[in-house]
């Protein structure tokens, strides 16, 4: 059993379950620059709507935040989830150092520790321990909806950290993916400006750089930042189960569009190391479309695909599907 697939198994099973997590606390400067990273893009989007009334959104904005949208949520859905966390397949360096980086553009945090809230995550999940389950306080309404903001953005908040030594203990170790994360800070200036170049130099005016950074920048980190929370919470809440699980995670088909194909949630966590998400016909995973891609450059090698007998033996009963 490799490191990854030891720190994915359940709660009671694999050799890290008797080994004691080392707690760790966040400092108040890291949930000072948290709450900068949810706050700000939250503003521009509430500021978007006079904006938008009285300057509109241009094509040209439109089209780097759509650039940026595509390049760091895929750097998240790819890199940091379907490469990092779970292996899904092996990169060359000069791409894992880049999915790395363009996942870090993403501002949900350095590269080692989204991973290790992601694996922390998928051991408990939904059970105690699970750093963001939204059935922690009960399952009545008011029980959920509680659960529902915690799940979505209130466990940022949680002082307690999830050990990066403990369960990304290979990437602490990996010289180019712990430099990425220690340069954390780098990649958060690079997601704001650059769309704030781009628009300057394509418009040739300070007014052209502006907007791109409202909207290729604070604007779609908003975006992008929501539609990666709702993963944690909408797809523990709603939507359906046609393959077994031990938790609640389930299939959201309106969110897979914007979240890359990361809302077939329910067939991910049955198959946690596969590289592609949605398996049925018309389930668009536009991430595993980017792996294929790459695969075919030979960008990446050793992917793992699920075949028709792994799909088969997750699928429940049909007439217990929901």
């Amino acid at each position: 059993m490799s490191i990854t697939e030891s720190l994915l198994a359940p709660a009671s099973e694999g050799p890290d379950a008797s080994e004691p997590e080392v707690p760790e606390r966040k400092s108040w400067t890291e949930q000072i620059t948290l709450t900068l990273f949810l706050v700000i893009p939250f503003a521009a989007v509430v500021a978007a709507v006079p904006v938008a009334w009285g300057w509109g959104l241009t094509w040209r904005d439109a089209v780097i935040a759509t650039f940026m949208y595509f390049l760091t949520g895929l750097g998240v859905t790819v890199g940091f989830h379907r490469y990092l966390t779970h292996r899904s397949f092996q990169a060359k360096r000069p791409v894992r150092v880049a999915l790395a980086i363009f996942g870090s553009m993403a501002i949900q945090g350095s590269a080692i520790q989204w991973v290790a809230d992601h694996r922390r995550h998928h051991r408990f999940s939904d059970r105690e321990g699970d750093p963001h389950s939204p059935w922690r306080y009960g399952t009545d309404v008011k029980a959920l909806s509680k659960g529902f903001f915690y799940s979505h953005v209130g466990w940022l908040y949680d002082w307690d950290k999830t050990s990066e030594a403990h369960y990304a203990p290979e990437l602490v170790a990996d010289a180019d993916i712990n430099w990425v994360s220690r340069k954390f800070t780098w990649w958060v200036t690079a997601s704001l400006l650059i769309p704030a170049f781009i628009g300057g130099m394509w418009s040739w005016s300070w007014q052209g750089a502006l907007t791109a950074f409202f909207w290729a920048g604070l604007v779609r980190i908003f975006l992008l930042h929501h539609v990666t929370f709702a993963i944690n919470s909408v797809c523990h809440i709603t939507g359906r189960r046609p393959f077994k699980t031990r938790d609640r995670s389930q299939n959201v088909w309106w969110l897979a569009i914007l979240s890359f194909g990361e809302s077939w949630h329910n067939f991910h966590h049955a198959e946690p190391t596969s590289a592609r998400h949605g398996v049925r016909l018309f389930e668009i995973d536009t991430s595993a479309i980017t792996i294929k891609l790459m695969e075919k450059l030979r960008w990446v090698s050793d992917v793992r695909w699920p075949d028709a007998g792994i799909i088969a033996r997750r699928r429940v009963a049909p007439n217990s599907a929901n």
